[in-house]
């Protein structure tokens, strides 16, 4: 099954709190790149796409709020969060013109950070409606008549698929990527559930895959 952790790069020098900071964000299930200076941070982004980029600004060879502004002139719109020892409205208006999301000071509460971490990242991950369903990307729940609607994680998955393609076919062999044990059988028994279980109708193309009408 293909629920993937949200990937965060880590710019920071100072190596206690960086390995501190990377072992906190991995307890809450982030998949974390750590950088210790910028050049290094702009290399990571070449090869890697991220959910969010947390950054120091102080940092050596390329500073946080550098590295950010040239990831936004080529178009990254990644979310961007900086931890800063800087205090003056100056250096924090500078900030925000580089691009960045929101900001907290050194030193900070941690779980301070993992509620603004997860807040920034819920609202670039917005619900998603269909009908009279609502699916919720972040927190991956979904809710029909704004009752949330008991699914496994792997139906969850599946409809994720679906509902994040309407007017669109999924390949079967998409979907059954994301069983833990795929056959054409249990994936024709999981869709025929999600349609008793929310009330729509999930379009069959025998062969081919299932969609959601566009509306």
């Amino acid at each position: 099954m293909k629920n993937r952790s949200k990937k965060i790069l880590l710019l920071e020098d100072d190596e206690i709190l960086a390995q501190t900071l990377e072992q906190i964000l991995k307890s809450e299930n982030y998949d974390v790149a750590l950088a210790s200076d910028g050049e290094e941070a702009l290399d990571f982004t070449y090869e890697n796409k991220f959910d969010m980029y947390l950054l120091d600004i102080n940092v050596p060879l390329l500073n946080g709020m550098d590295f950010l502004k040239l990831s936004r002139d080529a178009g990254d719109k990644t979310p961007a969060f900086f931890i800063t020892a800087l205090r003056d409205i100056d250096s924090l208006s500078k900030a925000f013109d580089s691009g960045c999301d929101d900001y907290i000071k050194k030193p900070f509460d941690m779980d301070e950070l993992l509620i603004r971490i997860k807040s920034i990242l819920k609202k670039r991950n917005p619900t998603i409606a269909y009908k009279y369903i609502k699916f919720d990307l972040y927190e991956k729940k979904v809710f029909k008549h704004d009752e949330e609607i008991a699914l496994g994680n792997v139906e969850k998955a599946v409809f994720a698929q679906l509902i994040t393609n309407v007017g669109t076919t999924v390949s079967k062999s998409s979907l059954l990527d994301e069983m833990l044990k795929p056959s054409d059988l249990a994936l024709r028994v999981l869709i025929n559930k999600l349609r008793k279980m929310l009330n729509i109708d999930i379009i069959n193309l025998k062969g081919v895959g299932y969609k959601l009408e566009k509306l």
